[in-house]
Parts: C-alpha cells; sequence; structure tokens
C-alpha cells in the first residue's frame, strides 16, 4: 500500500479505534460480509495488509493484472473478544503505527485469542460412554480458564432437539454450548438424524430439515459427498471464531462397517486434524477389552489420533486398575489420562435408554413412546421432588395422580401403537379422574383427528386422535417450526418454552397460553382436566409446573430453578474433571496435534 492510500486508511482506522462500536452492523448493505454475526467495529482492519497467510491471501483486481492482499475469508478482526483486545492495544496516533509495531500488537493478541482453534475430540468405545458429559466438563473447564471455547458434533442421531436462534440442534450440544458459556449456533451440530422409523430418518442441516432419508441413500450418498462438506464448513467457522473446540464423536469409532461413510468419528477427526481421547465407561465391566479392541480396530492412519483413555464412571476406589492400567498402556502405547469417579448429577440424558424413572412412587406416570422425544421436558419435574415414572404398560397410569403424553417424531405410529397397547382404552377410563398433559405430539393425540395428505410421517392419510380436547392437526407442508416463545398461561403467569414441530393443529378450545405476539398457544378442556401444549421445556420455570402440580393434587418438595441447577453441576462435572485429570497434560496433547 503506498504511504497516501495508507494514510487515507488509517484515517478511517483511527474513527474506528476512538469511537469503537462493537458488535454487528446489521444496518450495513454488506453485513454479514464474514460471518453473520460477526463483529463489525473494524470495517477497516489496523492489521491491513497483515500479509498473514493464515488468514489472508494474494488476489488479482478484478480486470487488472495487479495483485492485491485479500482478507475476505478473514475471520479474526471480527471475533468480539478479538475487536475488544484491539481497542485496549491500539495506539490512537495520528500517523499510521510502524509495521513492526502493528506486527507486536497483533502477536499479542494472538496469545490470547490464535488466529485458528485448537481442537479436542471425545471419543467412547460404545454409546453411553459419557461423551456428552465428559465434553459438557471439558467445555466448562476451558471457559473457566479463559478460553473462548466451544462444542461440536458433527452429526448427532437424537430425538432430544433444542430450538435456537437459527434452528434446531441436539440437546446435548446445546448443554455443551450452555457449559461452554456461548451462545449455542447450527454450526456446532450441523447434521442431526431424527429417527422416524428403523430404517428413516429426518435429517436436520444447519439446523433446517434438509429431507427424510433411508440409511442406505444416507451412507451411500449423502454422507460421502455433500455430507463432508457440510461439516467440513461448520468445522471452519468453529476453528476461525475460537480458541478451543471440543469435538464429540457418536456410538463407536470401531464400527468398521461404516467406516469409510462415518461422518461422526474418525472422518470428523481428520478434518479437524483433532488429537483424540477415548472414554471408557466402567459400568458396563469389559472396560479394558473395550478400550484395547477399540483402538486396535482402528486402522494405522486413524489409531495415530488417539492420545489417550480416560476410564468414566467408577464406583469405588480406583487402586484396583492400576496393574491393568499399566498392562494396557504398554499394549497400547497410549496413556491412561485418568479415572472419573461415577458422581450423581441431574445433567439431561442424551439417549433414552439412559431413561430412569426419578423416586419410588408413581405421581406424574409419563407414556413411554417407543421413540420417545425431548424426555428432558420432565428432568425438572424429578429436581422437585415429585415422583416421575416412564411408563410402558397402560395399567401402570390407574396409580399416577396425573398423566403425560410426551412428544415423539412419530405421531401416526405412536398413536397406533397406544391404541394396539390398550393405552387408548385405558386413558378414556381416566378421563377427567387425573390431569392428562400433551406435549408437541401428545398435543396432536389428544385431539380428535390427524391428517397427512402429503404422506410426511408414511403412508397412513388420517387418523383418529383420543378426542379428548375439540382439536385437529394436519401435516400439508414439510416446513418445520423452530422458535423459543414467551408468554402467560390462562392464569396470568409468564412462562417460556420452545416449540419444535411438524403439522398445524387448529384449536377450538380455550387456549392455554397466550404468547408475546398475542396468538394463542395450546388447548385447554372445559373442566380443565385436559391439556395440549406444543412447549418444550415448559416445566423448567415454576409457574407452569405449579400450575399442573396443583391441578394434580400433588405437592414437589422443593422450589427449583432448574437452570441454576444444570449449571451448578456442570461446575460438579468441571471440579471432579480437573480434580481427576491432569490439565497441563490435556493442553500440551492439544498443542502438539496429531
Amino acid at each position: 500500500m503506498d504511504e497516501d492510500l495508507l494514510k487515507k486508511y488509517w484515517a478511517v482506522v483511527k474513527t474506528e479505534l476512538e469511537t469503537f462500536k462493537p458488535g454487528p452492523n446489521e444496518d450495513c448493505n454488506y453485513y454479514p460480509c464474514h460471518f453473520k454475526g460477526q463483529d463489525c467495529a473494524y470495517c477497516y482492519c489496523p492489521f491491513y495488509p497483515c500479509m498473514d497467510q493464515r488468514l489472508g491471501k494474494m488476489v488479482h483486481k478484478e480486470g487488472d493484472d495487479e495483485e492485491v492482499w485479500s482478507c475476505q475469508d478473514c475471520y479474526w478482526t471480527h471475533r468480539s473478544d478479538v475487536a475488544k483486545l484491539i481497542s485496549e492495544n491500539f495506539p490512537f496516533s495520528e500517523e499510521p503505527p510502524a509495521d513492526e509495531i502493528r506486527a507486536e500488537i497483533k502477536k499479542k493478541i494472538e496469545e490470547k485469542c490464535p488466529v485458528s482453534a485448537k481442537p479436542l475430540m471425545i471419543l467412547g468405545t460404545t454409546s453411553g460412554a459419557g461423551k456428552s458429559i465428559i465434553a459438557s466438563a471439558f467445555c466448562r473447564v476451558f471457559s473457566d480458564m479463559g478460553y473462548n471455547v466451544a462444542p461440536f458434533k458433527s452429526q448427532n442421531m437424537s430425538l432430544n432437539s433444542m430450538a435456537i436462534s437459527d434452528g434446531e440442534i441436539a440437546r446435548a450440544q446445546y448443554l455443551q454450548a450452555i457449559a461452554a458459556r456461548t451462545d449455542p449456533e447450527v454450526s456446532m451440530n450441523p447434521i442431526l438424524l431424527k429417527p422416524q422409523g428403523d430404517d428413516v430418518s429426518q435429517v436436520v442441516v444447519n439446523g433446517s430439515v434438509y429431507k427424510n432419508m433411508p440409511v442406505s441413500e444416507y451412507y451411500e450418498n449423502f454422507t460421502v459427498n455433500e455430507g463432508i462438506n457440510i461439516v467440513t464448513n461448520a468445522w471452519e467457522y468453529l476453528r476461525r471464531t475460537r480458541d478451543i473446540v471440543v469435538i464429540e464423536g457418536a456410538g463407536s469409532p470401531a464400527e468398521i462397517n461404516l467406516s469409510e461413510c462415518e461422518l461422526s468419528n474418525m472422518k470428523a477427526a481428520e478434518i479437524a486434524n483433532a488429537p483424540c481421547i477415548l472414554v471408557v465407561n466402567m459400568i458396563r465391566g469389559g472396560a479394558f477389552a473395550y478400550a484395547y479392541g477399540t483402538i486396535t480396530l482402528l486402522s494405522p492412519a486413524h489409531r495415530k489420533h488417539i492420545k489417550g483413555i480416560i476410564f468414566n464412571n467408577m464406583y469405588g476406589s480406583a487402586d484396583c486398575l492400576d496393574s491393568g492400567i499399566k498392562k494396557l498402556e504398554s499394549m497400547l502405547g497410549i496413556p491412561v489420562l485418568g479415572v472419573i469417579p461415577h458422581i450423581e448429577h441431574a445433567l439431561p440424558e442424551e439417549d433414552s435408554q439412559d431413561l430412569k424413572s426419578s423416586k419410588d412412587g408413581n405421581d406424574i406416570a409419563i407414556v413411554h413412546l417407543p421413540r420417545i422425544s425431548n424426555f428432558t421436558d420432565f428432568d425438572a419435574l424429578s429436581l422437585s421432588g415429585v415422583s416421575v415414572k416412564f411408563v410402558r404398560q397402560p395399567n401402570e397410569l390407574r396409580t399416577a395422580r396425573a398423566i403425560v403424553i410426551p412428544g415423539t417424531k412419530n405421531t401416526f405410529a405412536h398413536m397406533a401403537w397406544m391404541k394396539e397397547n390398550g393405552f387408548f382404552e385405558t386413558l378414556k377410563e381416566l378421563r377427567g379422574k387425573v390431569p392428562i398433559l400433551g406435549i408437541c405430539g401428545g398435543y396432536q393425540i389428544l385431539g380428535k383427528s390427524i391428517y397427512d395428505t402429503e404422506g410426511i410421517e408414511g403412508d397412513v392419510k388420517a387418523a383418529e386422535g383420543l378426542g379428548f380436547l375439540d382439536v385437529s392437526t394436519v401435516f400439508d407442508t414439510t416446513d418445520k417450526k423452530t422458535v423459543q416463545v414467551c408468554g402467560c398461561l390462562e392464569n396470568g403467569e409468564e412462562i417460556r418454552g420452545y416449540e419444535i414441530h411438524m403439522g398445524k393443529t387448529e384449536s377450538h378450545e380455550k387456549p392455554l397460553i397466550t404468547l408475546d405476539d398475542g396468538s394463542p398457544e395450546g388447548s385447554i378442556s372445559p373442566d380443565g382436566m385436559v391439556i395440549g401444549t406444543y412447549l418444550h421445556g415448559i416445566f423448567d420455570l415454576p409457574p407452569f409446573r405449579d400450575y399442573f402440580l396443583e391441578k394434580s393434587s400433588i405437592t414437589s418438595s422443593e422450589e427449583v430453578d432448574y437452570d441454576a441447577e444444570v449449571d451448578k453441576d456442570l461446575d460438579l462435572m468441571a471440579e471432579t474433571l480437573r480434580s481427576n485429570i491432569d490439565m497441563k497434560v490435556i493442553m500440551k496433547i492439544m498443542e502438539d496435534g496429531v
């Protein structure tokens, strides 16, 4: 850049430094010129041209042979933490600082905010190994250390999802974002699979429905083509906007039948060039065999990513493992980094196979649908001292003081299952005797009828519901509603929750909730004994919890702030991790890489 042009450029930068207006400039015609949510404090970068090949490159001017430095692909100075440090470290001089001064400032900022995040991947020997919770704990530990950290799971298969500002992600990645003290984004879980049958899943890409896809199509076509690009783009965004990214695998990396077409384990490790830690759940038994077998089944190229092993969920003293750990380390040449003790916590579970009823008793019976979704809706009830039981037999409903039909991704199939297994008959006997609540798909089932004119859920075009509410639902579009909402209950109390559902429901009942935009939500029967709502997470705050428990004549033993309880348990898991794993070793693993 010639001297005159540099002075003109610096005059603009100087103004930016003096005024410092952090945050996105959504009024700008070019926003977002780098990425959504970017910090626009420095539209004119004070380091330009930095000539850092990690951040930009030389390009030809349009219609000209002259080359200029382009930072179009640079995200670094548009990170809010970097913009703040620029404001704190750059001099307000009249003349442009010398190149060496600018280089020193850039180096100083890089020490706190690297231009490319360091990855750490958490793999498991099996589903249920504890990957999600261990990854959450690492997110909280790194956040406590002052790092800008984000979670990442390239592909998650889960019916537990969360509506966020830009779409839908798995609940586990939402929890990990909370652990990292960062806003959840769809890039943290770019591919979400929501099973709709034994061999068909709804594929959610970057927070929005992509299509329903059979297993064969997904693995034979999608994962080896556009799937790789989707995952790579999400990783690239997180890599360039964070200091550390904690990556979670899925199931086991040793599924050798899927090794050429999977996206969630070693393929993700390859894309991120991530060092990996293997987590083994001690409670399953055979922990040494799981660890040895998993690593031995990996190819040499993939095995080099494994930098350590963690034994998780240990009851009692870990001293009895010492001799076995030494032999395992000798056989594999990979260190065991520590043993995590079993910790009682109330953090949301990832898999429905881990569902447990809360305690003795049957205050609230929840119909355990074969593919129950968003079962974390009821965690707050358990924490408040209410006995919650997931029931598989209709007779178990008879002793309950309240009944819930939960969310489902397979409304037609689950209605048929409930009819075939006697739930409809039993519920009709209990109608009016105990409060009955339907959430999302459960709300649809409480209605008179459901129509699927487009065959979105399958071949059945129409079916009769329980008829407890004068509502009907139509699946006539592939549009999916994913939104966070606030409003007031019919008793005037404020509530919040989130909607994730297909179908539109028309109600002729009194609305349960009036949303902040004035629109009605949910339904309540004239006698007040049947309630339907699309809102997930509605029990997390006291107003609806108390409202429903009062109808059920159930008294909770304590008032619970669910969000605070989750945060407390995240701190507990982080402290447990710090106490049993040497974080200096972890930092060196990330520094050394693969």
